[in-house]
């Protein structure tokens, strides 16, 4: 019975509240809005073994109209057991199916994680999967053990970690997307942090649809209440992951055919100041991204070698995944696009400068290709070297490096109403964009004439302040995008939030020192941060010497954390991720179980189905086994061997370098090419009494004019280095691993002591380890804890 029309407004309104109920036939859900002031219905068919149908009524209901529906739903079914309560709930996560019946997703239990101006946002607490078809109708399959595995499968995935929503803010846009662009209905789902955009397809046919289900971001969510000058602030820190070429460690790596790479995560800072009655709110945010290094390149998971060898495939001559890639970001973020690659520059054993020489080239391939104001800005600083020298203070040098960028970028500023943004029209901010730096920011005078403005009754001049929008990103990177990565995106983000608070009117100076306690604040929230995307990726906790260091925490304690956590993720590694990759592949959609077709679990490894789909579309078919046979092997085939070289410059010239051709792909691993590479970079490095950080840089720029005295002038970085201490000349060895040279400010710390080899006790009669700081790993056999200490000991970068 059709509720009687009324005029009721629930264009700006949002379900957040439901109620399940059932009955034989069908699943009939409840929705209504936070303040109780309409109702909705929807119902879904229980008849259908494997097709999913559902209505949803268009009438919005009152409260007591709504149960009379239901009421009216139990009499008319009391023959068949009635209607039937089956769970409270706070929206729909999605509909999947394996080989059987669909299969509902929903959440049954939230929790606040705070607020982005007045808009909350949920974690999810406690989820659950419905069985939609009533179990009289199920076929054999739905019982079957593959239906069974699939479904333990999907279980394994944790939606209680990490992921989170809001139901009237889009959280999976930035803040400055947000205020400049009024996206609507299924736009926001298909963003590529959305994480269950394949769940929701099925029901998400028209816009209003999407008030059943909850947008899940993944990632990190946290926000701190800080204050300043005895005035109060939120600090809120949000990272979202990519749902693109997502997956575990080893098992995604590099760059896709699409331009998308692993462990490609945004990082939003947003700052705003508390709400009071009357006055505008002043709000700053700054993005900046991580992710994989942007070429054809792995490494094979492997029991028996901790560090598994980096291969790089050859068959992308034109890079144009790199491209891609970069298109991608410019289009996301505008220009410029600056690079911070802090992968080491020199090793014995040749691992990572494979992937520096290459990706190098790549940004000097493309920038051959763009104009000056398009072009990548490459930074290229080896953090694992300079952390190891006696009196470099690495935040500080990184520190320089996020005010260029930032000087580049800008960060994103507006005002909005007191009751935050749910009134505000996104063209006002796009209308009070004035022509000024990005990064002009109030002065001490300014700061001082506004306080008097608040005390006055002249409240209009705040509302004329200019609207400030951030253009470019800076995206870091190093192996994993974990560790290292973390370090410099805390750098950068304390260099933001300094302006932040300046631009917002609560300090006068632009800089925050790094013994200020808001540094202090501001590195307790990175370094969780860095601690939840490293078990995401990673499989254990961040390696975070330099923040233990800085904190004063005892060195051996420092070494003991890092070498269980280097524990915890290379078991992780070895023995779980295959099955965690499997869960994300069947949970975002990537694999879809079919009759008659091979199961999940019956397919090669991830990586390099990834890769051979990639090169199979180049590779004529007779050379298709060959390039299985490479990539699992991690084997080089000596007849591409002088064409790689050629690539790397390091022995044919560049215009050697050929197409995809009709032999095996080429494949660079690092145990084969050892000796073929080493000659480049077998001349040790000058002090920085030679070569200072502004020179090193500059022989990483890369231009499009090869000239590097006529033409354009150089758009790369430039910086005065005269701060940087001159000690620590050369790069040691890598036995010396173990050793920690970080200093804290300018203070040169004396030469460490050696510390004790056994900082880990093992427990002969039974198979677990603890360490010096009582945590307990267990079951794990005893020859591999032994083989981990003795591969690993005192190597955490």
């Amino acid at each position: 019975m059709a509720a009687p029309e009324r005029s009721m407004d629930t264009s700006s309104s949002f379900l957040q509240k439901f109620r399940l109920y059932e009955t034989r036939s069908n699943f009939y859900m409840i929705g209504r809005d936070k303040n109780r002031t309409f109702w909705k219905v929807l119902k879904l068919d229980r008849t259908e073994q494997t097709e999913l149908n559902f209505h949803q009524d268009s009438t919005p209901y009152t409260e007591s109209e709504c149960f009379e529906t239901l009421r009216r739903i139990h009499e008319g079914n009391r023959s068949a057991g009635g209607l039937k309560f089956v769970t409270t709930c706070y929206g729909i996560i999605g509909f999947i199916r394996f080989l059987g019946p669909y299969y509902m997703l929903i959440i049954t239990k939230r929790r606040k994680l705070g607020e982005v101006c007045g808009h909350t946002v949920y974690g999810v607490a406690k989820s659950r999967i419905v069985t939609i078809p009533h179990a009289s109708v199920l076929s054999t399959v739905a019982y079957s053990k593959d239906e069974k595995r699939y479904k333990r499968l999907l279980c394994t995935v944790d939606l209680t970690k990490d992921l989170f929503f809001s139901y009237s803010y889009h959280i999976m846009h930035s803040l400055q997307r947000n205020m400049s662009n009024n996206a609507e209905g299924q736009t926001y789902y298909e963003s590529m942090f959305v994480w269950n955009e394949y769940l929701t397809r099925r029901i998400r046919n028209n816009p209003k649809d999407c008030m059943w289900t909850v947008a899940l971001v993944y990632g990190f969510f946290k926000q701190v209440k800080l204050s300043v000058c005895e005035k109060n602030f939120r600090l809120t820190l949000i990272a979202r992951r990519s749902r693109h070429y997502a997956g575990t460690r080893y098992l995604k790596r590099g760059v896709n055919e699409k331009g998308r790479v692993a462990n490609d995560v945004e990082t939003e800072q947003i700052v705003y100041e508390e709400a009071q009655d009357g006055h505008p709110v002043r709000v700053s945010s700054v993005v900046q991204n991580r992710g994989s290094i942007p070429l054809f390149w792995s490494q094979e998971t492997s029991r028996l070698n901790i560090k598994p060898d980096i291969t790089l495939s050859a068959k992308d001559p034109n890079f144009e995944a790199t491209r891609l890639h970069f298109e991608n970001l410019a289009k996301r973020y505008g220009n410029p696009i600056i690079v911070l690659n802090l992968i080491k520059t020199r090793e014995k054993r040749p691992r990572e400068t494979i992937l520096r020489v290459e990706f190098a080239n790549a940004i000097t391939f493309i920038n051959k290709g763009l104009s000056k104001e398009e072009r990548l800005r490459p930074l290229h600083w080896d953090l694992h070297k300079h952390s190891r020298k006696k009196g470099t203070n690495v935040l500080g040098i990184l520190g320089r490096l996020a005010t260029y960028a930032l000087n580049l970028t800008g960060i994103f500023y507006c005002q909005l109403t007191s009751d935050g943004f749910q009134n505000q029209n996104p063209s006002t901010v796009e209308n009070n964009i004035d022509e000024c730096s990005t990064y002009d920011l109030p002065t001490k005078d300014e700061i001082a004439s506004d306080s008097a403005v608040e005390n006055g009754n002249d409240k209009k001049d705040r509302q004329k302040e200019a609207t400030m929008l951030q253009n470019g990103v800076l995206r870091t990177n190093c192996i994993d995008c974990l560790d290292r990565t973390n370090v410099a995106q805390y750098a950068y983000g304390l260099v933001a939030f300094a302006r932040q608070l300046h631009a917002l009117r609560l300090t006068e100076s632009d800089t925050i020192d790094l013994d200020n306690p808001l540094a202090e604040d501001l590195m307790g929230v990175y370094e969780t941060m860095g601690d939840t995307l490293a078990l995401q990726y990673g499989g254990s906790a961040a390696h975070n010497k330099i923040f233990c260091e800085r904190r004063g925490q005892w060195k051996a304690a420092t070494q003991s954390q890092e070498l269980f956590r280097t524990l915890q993720r290379y078991y992780s590694n070895a023995y779980m991720d295959a099955e965690k990759q499997d869960a994300i592949n069947l949970f975002l959609g990537y694999f879809q179980p079919q009759p008659d077709k091979p199961a999940l679990w019956e397919l090669g490894s991830d990586q390099h189905y990834n890769a051979a789909r990639f090169l199979a579309s180049s590779v004529p078919e007779i050379s298709r086994s060959t390039m299985k046979r490479s990539l699992s092997e991690s084997s080089i085939l000596s007849e591409g061997s002088s064409t790689v070289a050629g690539r790397h410059g390091l022995g044919e010239k560049d215009e050697e370098v050929k197409g995809l051709s009709d032999s095996a792909p080429e494949i660079i691993s690092t145990s084969k090419t050892a000796a073929m590479i080493a000659g480049s970079f077998s001349a040790p490095p000058a002090t920085l009494e030679d070569i200072g950080l502004d020179e090193i840089l500059e022989n990483d720029c890369f231009c499009c004019n090869d000239d590097r005295h006529g033409g354009d002038q150089c758009t790369c970085a430039a910086f005065d280095m005269d701060w940087v201490s001159s000690s620590g000349a050369s790069c040691e060895d890598e036995s010396s691993y173990g050793r920690s040279t970080m200093v804290r400010s300018f203070e040169t710390i004396p030469e460490s002591t050696k510390i004790e080899s056994e900082i880990c006790v093992i427990n002969t009669k039974r198979d677990e380890v603890t360490t010096m700081e009582g945590e307990v790993i267990s079951g794990i056999p005893q020859g591999y804890v032994r083989w981990v200490m003795d591969e690993e000991e005192g190597h955490f970068w």
